[in-house]
């Protein structure tokens, strides 16, 4: 967040939106759509699968990460998706990675800027890493 606040130039909000707990059911109803889009058709199978963890976990996923933070406004889909490519890649979260490859091009990415994305981080990825990174990839393009 110093980053991101040293490159925006933008101070942080004295508050923010994801604070009004009267507004949980907003966030809930955003974070299905934007987990809907960036999971598409495994999107039912993605809730199955996290509310098979723990109730708990699919709610917090879909209010907390989808609704509140990937939902909000400042940047859009297209683009948090590449940056999280580019945050799976790099800590070698390769089932995350392969959702979030989907999920880039779900939300509008081309290939393109996934190839672009991915050579922006390809200097911090070690061989076997990049290996595995770029095979991946070469699978979800592939679809």
């Amino acid at each position: 967040m110093r980053e991101w606040r040293r490159v925006s130039g933008q101070v942080a909000p004295d508050r923010d939106d994801g604070e009004r707990l009267d507004a949980t059911a907003d966030w809930a109803r955003q974070g299905e759509r934007t987990c809907h889009t960036v999971y598409g058709e495994m999107y039912d199978r993605l809730r199955l699968n996290i509310r098979a963890l723990h109730p708990a976990l699919d709610a917090w996923m879909i209010v907390e990460g989808y609704g509140k933070v990937l939902s909000r406004p400042g940047l859009d889909l297209k683009r948090r998706e590449l940056c999280i490519v580019a945050a799976c890649a790099v800590l070698e979260q390769e089932r995350q990675l392969h959702s979030h490859l989907h999920g880039a091009l779900n939300a509008g990415a081309t290939q393109a800027e996934v190839d672009d994305t991915l050579s922006v981080v390809n200097e911090m990825l070690a061989d076997g890493a990049r290996d595995r990174v770029m095979h991946l990839w070469s699978r979800v393009r592939q679809r």
